[in-house]
């Protein structure tokens, strides 16, 4: 490797030799406590210090780096405590999880290192998140984000490398080549002749750099990334490497040509650079030896400390009070001025609103911007708001929740019109693995509201009309919104955009402009969690959210006989279950009516909670009315047919009847 052209002080080839030097010996001794069993897993990145170290000190300490497994080197050049590191490997409170979480699945906003998630893709959208909140801030700073090989085959790596380009943003796309995707090798992996010929293809600049050469990596980078913080731009850059161990320990090397091992071997990173230094009178042996002692000394001290921390104890509370950022609700009343307005526009008078109230509220959406959105929610918001705020965004559901996320962890609030509640599968990854997961994993909160244009009633199809909303019900992190009714809509979008976790906001298609009410014209809040009791009665308890609702109201209508507590939930999660708890300890029956369709739908936890709180006071069977277990049809008999409409009453008066 050529090091003697790189014009650098020897102090810098210092720093550089004992960045890379940190790692590797942390390595090794990581390697030993694998063998004892004092750690579970390893993703070893020996052989590859170059990169992680290169980058890392190429580039401002108050820039955020989104690493990956085998980027030890950054967290080390960021000067992370050694013993917090080591007790994250080893489950322990002093770790940056505690206890939830392993390896590098960690970020710490106080060194702007953000860390990975097993689905590896999700943070190249995180990265452009970042760097657009560093654009709307006006603040010139770059962001640096590592994928492997194998991750320029997701979908992810696609979406966020065309968002930065078409955005112009300040992403410095790090790919390391180094061979195999576990045991995948590359000509399995990719048909083109470089990674970096992918860049090109997004419209972007992209940089071959031998990530074995530390001064290569590190002046490479230097420049480039003081370019771009003139001249904002995404960069791609393919660091030809490669892994000498195991995808994990475990996986080892058989499936690799020993000719190749040797090859890069002989390529080592850190032995050549050494070896440089020392031929240039840089570093004597003997400092050497002392450099190796003082490591050496801290590792052992830092271990000792962490080895030394008791295990982290269960406790339930502790586990499910963490799953959201603590928010103290403040409720902002209505004025007593009202206008009779649709649900689509109390939808709209509350993201203006809200606009006008949080500055660093973003929109994002296909066709919201100059269009307004295919249901003109956003209508004339560019006018007032500016493109920066309200951007429209390529066809990427998955990479524009992603960078909704980046927004947020850069102090940014963020809303994702989804086009179709349907199109969400497409993004659903990031949501339940990324926006979920994060506070509960290292106290990062996710500040994003995704809506959801939802519901049949409208002869839409299969793709543009389903009612998903019990694929985030499900899942611990996410709040789930559901409104029926305007002046609920507009107080509880209000509410879900001030709340700093991430709330889906689902919007019946259906009611957008056949339902109207009286709104109270300024900005006000309602709280989330907090079902509404609509009519009161004794014969039966009527439970049900969205479109349903109406559907329970008109049959009531229908036949005045029957007196029922009507409860529309509201919000899905958190569920207000006490409020149905005390509605059928009174009547003594219910029956839940939901436009999903019967099987995992929420109406089935309603029913299981119901009969393990209020048994006992139960005078007939839990009823649950849904649509048929099957995909939405088209033709307007067949989706009247799949709808539970008329199914409703014949199970309402079989209950009332019981």
């Amino acid at each position: 490797m050529e090091y003697a052209k790189y014009q650098l002080s020897n102090e810098v080839l210092k720093q550089l030799y004992k960045a890379m030097l940190i790692p590797r010996m942390i390595e090794e001794k990581m390697l030993i406590l694998l063998r004892q069993g004092k750690i579970s897993k390893w993703f070893s990145g020996i052989g590859q210090e170059a990169i992680s170290v290169g980058v890392t000190s190429a580039m401002l300490s108050d820039e955020y780096i989104l690493p990956m497994h085998r980027n030890l080197g950054v967290f080390t050049t960021r000067e992370i405590p050694l013993f917090r590191l080591f007790s994250q490997w080893q489950g322990k409170k002093s770790g940056f999880t505690n206890g939830r979480d392993r390896s590098f699945h960690f970020g710490t906003q106080e060194h702007k290192i953000v860390g990975m998630i097993s689905h590896l893709g999700p943070q190249l959208g995180v990265a452009d998140g970042i760097a657009l909140a560093h654009l709307l801030k006006k603040d010139f700073k770059v962001t640096a984000v590592f994928t492997g090989e194998g991750g320029t085959s997701e979908g992810d790596f696609h979406e966020a490398l065309n968002v930065a380009s078409v955005w112009s943003l300040p992403v410095l796309f790090c790919v390391e080549n180094n061979g195999y995707g576990l045991s995948t090798p590359i000509n399995e992996q990719y048909n083109c002749e470089h990674i970096a010929d992918k860049g090109i293809g997004y419209g972007m600049e992209a940089h071959i750099i031998d990530g074995n050469n530390i001064l290569e990596v590190y002046t490479t980078v230097k420049n480039l990334t003081k370019s771009m913080r003139e001249n904002p731009r995404p960069i791609l850059l393919e660091f030809k490497t490669f892994r000498i161990r195991g995808h994990e320990e475990a996986s080892g090397t058989k499936y690799v040509p020993q000719e190749k091992l040797d090859f890069w071997a002989a390529k080592d990173p850190l032995e050549n650079y050494a070896a440089y230094l020392r031929d240039e009178k840089v570093v004597t042996e003997q400092e050497e030896v002392e450099i190796k002692k003082d490591i050496l000394h801290e590792i052992d001290a830092n271990l000792k400390r962490a080895l030394d921390e008791e295990p982290i104890c269960a406790d339930i509370a502790v586990e499910q009070n963490s799953v959201f950022k603590k928010y103290n609700f403040v409720e902002v009343a209505p004025s007593a001025i009202v206008k009779n307005v649709r649900l689509i526009d109390a939808i709209s008078e509350a993201l203006k609103q809200s606009m006008e109230k949080h500055s660093n509220l973003v929109l994002m959406g296909q066709d919201i911007a100059e269009y307004g959105g295919v249901f003109k929610v956003t209508e004339g918001f560019v006018d007032t708001f500016g493109k920066e705020r309200v951007r429209n965004t390529p066809i990427c559901e998955s990479a524009i929740v992603s960078t909704a996320m980046g927004l947020s962890i850069n102090g940014y609030k963020a809303v994702v019109e989804m086009q179709f509640a349907d199109f969400v599968s497409s993004g659903f990854n990031p949501i339940v693995n990324y926006l979920a997961k994060s506070f509960y994993r290292w106290e990062e909160n996710a500040d994003v509201v995704i809506r959801m244009p939802c519901g049949g009633s409208v002869s839409a199809g299969p793709f543009h009309s389903q009612t998903n909303e019990a694929w985030f019900t499900k899942t611990p992190g996410l709040k789930v919104v559901y409104p029926a009714f305007p002046i609920d809509a507009k107080g509880l979008l209000a509410s879900a955009i001030n709340d700093p976790n991430p709330v889906l906001f689902f919007e019946h298609k259906a009611l957008y402009r056949n339902v109207d009410q009286n709104v109270p014209t300024s900005y006000y809040t309602m709280p989330l969690g907090k079902a509404s009791v609509l009519q009161n009665g004794n014969d039966v308890s009527i439970v049900s959210y969205g479109l349903g609702v109406h559907w329970a109201l008109d049959t009531l209508r229908e036949h005045p006989s029957i007196k029922a507590d009507v409860i529309d939930l509201r919000t899905l999660q958190p569920l207000d279950i006490e409020t149905v708890y005390k509605s059928v300890k009174k009547t003594g029956k219910l029956i839940i009516l939901q436009e999903d369709s019967l099987f995992g739908g929420i109406a089935s936890d309603i029913s299981a909670l119901v009969g393990e709180h209020c048994f006992s006071y139960l005078d007939g069977p839990i009823k649950r009315v849904a649509s048929l277990d099957t995909p939405i049809p088209f033709a307007s008999a067949l989706e009247d047919n799949y709808l539970p409409k008329q199914r409703f009453l014949k199970a309402l008066l079989e209950l009332v009847a019981y």
